[in-house]
C-alpha cells in the first residue's frame, strides 16, 4: 500500500544531507538514485529504509514493492529531482540501511582485490562493477579509499554494490597478517600478459596519481604491468583493474578443461 504522501522539506533534507559521509555515519543510512540501482537493491539483502517513486515505477514493479517492509511514498519527477544529487534522476530515490564493516579474505581458489588509496568516486564505481562482471565478490581497501556509500560511487557501480564486497581496513596490518600471493599493478613490473596466477591470492591496485605506496609495495609478492605502445604515462584505476582481471580470468580458463573446438 502506497503513502500518497508528497516529499515534506524534512524528508527531501535528509535525502540530500546524505551526501555528506558524517551524515550517513550519524544516520546509518545512504542514498540510491536512478530505476536500476534501485531495483538491484531492492531484491539484495539490504535492509530498505525507506522508497520514494513515481507511481509508474511502483506500478511497474508492484511484485517487487509489495513485500518490501519500509515506508513507500509517491513523488514526482520534479519533487525526486529536487531531493536528489544528480541533475536528473529516473523515477525513484531509496535509503538504506548501511553494512557493518565486516572483515573480508580471499578463500580457497578465489581472488580478491586490494585497493590502495583509491580516491575518485567514480573510479572505485567502476572499480566495483568491474569486479562484479569478472566474479570478484570481495574488495579489501585502505581507510584513505573512497566511501562506498558516496552517492557518486553507487551510481557509477550501476547496482554491482549489491554483489561486491567491501572491507575498510587497515592495509598493511591486512597484508601481513593474511596469505598472499599479492599482485601488485606498477608500471616497472612484469608483462601482465606473461604471468602464470596461482590458484588463489590478491589483486594490489594503486592510487590513481602516486600508484600503490611504498609501505604496501614492499608487501607485494608479484611487480605486474600493463604493455603498451602509446605514449600515456598510466592507465586510469578503472581500466587497469579490468585488464589485470581479464587477463586473471583467461589464465584461470585456460587451466579448466575445454572440449575441442568445432571450428
Amino acid at each position: 500500500m502506497y503513502l500518497n504522501m508528497m516529499l515534506t522539506k524534512a524528508r527531501t533534507s535528509l535525502i540530500k544531507s546524505l551526501k555528506l559521509k558524517k551524515i550517513r555515519i550519524q544516520e546509518e543510512l545512504f542514498v540510491i538514485e536512478g530505476a536500476k540501482n534501485v531495483i538491484e537493491l531492492l531484491k539484495s539483502n539490504f535492509l530498505l529504509h525507506s522508497l520514494y517513486a513515481t507511481t509508474t515505477f511502483l506500478d511497474a514493479n508492484r511484485k517487487l514493492v509489495k513485500s518490501l517492509n519500509a515506508e513507500i511514498f509517491t513523488a514526482t519527477d520534479t519533487q525526486l529531482a529536487a531531493a536528489g544529487n544528480f541533475r536528473t534522476n529516473n523515477s525513484v530515490i531509496a535509503l538504506a540501511k548501511i553494512k557493518e564493516n565486516k572483515p573480508l579474505s580471499a578463500g580457497a581458489g578465489e581472488f580478491a582485490l586490494i585497493l590502495d588509496d583509491i580516491r575518485d568516486p567514480g573510479n572505485l564505481g567502476t572499480i566495483i562493477r568491474v569486479c562484479d562482471w569478472y566474479g570478484i565478490s570481495k574488495m579489501i581497501a585502505s581507510t584513505s579509499c573512497v566511501d562506498l556509500y558516496n552517492p557518486k560511487v553507487i551510481a557509477a557501480t550501476m547496482g554491482s554494490f549489491t554483489r561486491v564486497n567491501l572491507f575498510y581496513t587497515n592495509l598493511k596490518a591486512f597484508m601481513e597478517n593474511k596469505n598472499g600471493p599479492y599482485y601488485g599493478a606498477f608500471l616497472d613490473g612484469d608483462n601482465i600478459h606473461t604471468i602464470k596466477f596461482k590458484s588463489r591470492g590478491y589483486i594490489v591496485i594503486g592510487n590513481e596519481s602516486t600508484g600503490i605506496s611504498r609501505e604496501i609495495s614492499a608487501l607485494t609478492d608479484y611487480r605486474i604491468t600493463i604493455p603498451g605502445t602509446g605514449h600515456m604515462e598510466s592507465l586510469n584505476a578503472g581500466i587497469a583493474t579490468a585488464v589485470v582481471l581479464d587477463n586473471l580470468y583467461r589464465t584461470k580458463r585456460d587451466k579448466r578443461h575445454c572440449p575441442p573446438s568445432r571450428l
